[in-house]
């Protein structure tokens, strides 16, 4: 069951997955354009809204209430259903291992507490919304994330930057296929309770994991080298951004994954990438400079050209 889908954020790092995952699964495609759209029109005759808004860390606290806001006025004048990627900030540093729908969201620090906000709203506004969550994100260009930003381009020179314990189980998702299960979900969305909670399940790795996976595909050893977080706290005296990146410091200690089951019970046949084949595709831009460009399936409308 296919349909009409508004992207909002079409230009970050979810959003133009998503947009290009329902672009190629046959979807017709709307990109909002913030500089020049109105929200209450575009969402009209939608059947499904991507919330790929994400302002930065240190706007979030003002941002992230005034979008979700937007975005459930915009699911109860169209009645769509609003996909939103979820995260793993909403579990604390005394959460168990295994993040799953069951756990209870007890994060304490402002960044957890603002997306734990977020949800509650979400599950509150009585419009039918699919929350998919997911570890941290490998992207098939440089997009400013953990991995492309920090941790790959030492690799030209054989080192693995890692901001915790290398040993430690680290959650994170291959961006494409994160967005076409959120096209699976969507396309299942009328048999769905009103508010669904999902894992995506991605890949669970150590940093010595990672090391490994990517030297194979780079034909050559790579060790890890621990990320050194005191010139973040000290840059934090002046610098906002620093801070909330020190905040979620414990995640990249906490050994963690994101449960299955919920996943496996909605979408038992979806293929996931090759761990090694994701990793390849999120070092090669890094290492190469390149990026990626939709590729047309079949015809809706080019979300290269998102705003």
């Amino acid at each position: 069951m296919t349909g009409k889908v508004l992207i909002l954020g079409g230009s970050g790092r979810f959003g133009r997955h998503a947009a290009e995952a329902f672009w190629n699964a046959g979807w017709r495609v709307a990109l909002f354009d913030r500089a020049k759209d109105d929200l209450l029109q575009a969402v009209q005759g939608m059947d499904v809204i991507v919330n790929g808004w994400n302002p930065a860390y240190t706007d979030w606290a003002t941002q992230v209430p005034r979008l979700t806001e937007q975005v459930i006025a915009a699911a109860r004048a169209s009645g769509a259903t609003v996909i939103v990627p979820g995260n793993v900030y909403v579990f604390g540093k005394e959460a168990p291992e295994g993040f799953g729908p069951d756990v209870a969201h007890a994060a304490r620090n402002p960044l957890g507490r603002v997306r734990i906000e977020m949800e509650q709203r979400l599950r509150d506004a009585d419009i039918p919304v699919i929350l998919l969550r997911a570890g941290d994100f490998l992207d098939t260009t440089v997009s400013g994330n953990w991995f492309d930003l920090q941790m790959a381009p030492p690799l030209k020179k054989g080192v693995l930057i890692y901001p915790g314990n290398p040993e430690v189980p680290h959650a994170w998702a291959f961006l494409p296929d994160m967005a076409r299960a959120a096209v699976a979900l969507a396309e299942r969305r009328e048999s769905l309770p009103q508010f669904t909670e999902v894992n995506f399940p991605g890949y669970t790795l150590t940093g010595q994991d990672m090391a490994r996976l990517i030297g194979k595909t780079l034909e050559r050893e790579v060790r890890v080298k621990r990320m050194a977080w005191w010139p973040v706290r000290l840059a934090s005296l002046v610098w906002p951004l620093g801070a909330k990146l020190a905040e979620m410091r414990y995640l990249w200690d906490k050994p963690h994954h994101l449960t299955h089951e919920s996943f496996d019970a909605l979408l038992p046949d979806f293929q996931t990438t090759p761990v090694d084949e994701a990793l390849a595709a999120a070092v090669a831009p890094v290492l190469k400079a390149g990026s990626d460009r939709p590729r047309q399936d079949h015809a809706a409308q080019d979300p290269a050209t998102a705003a």
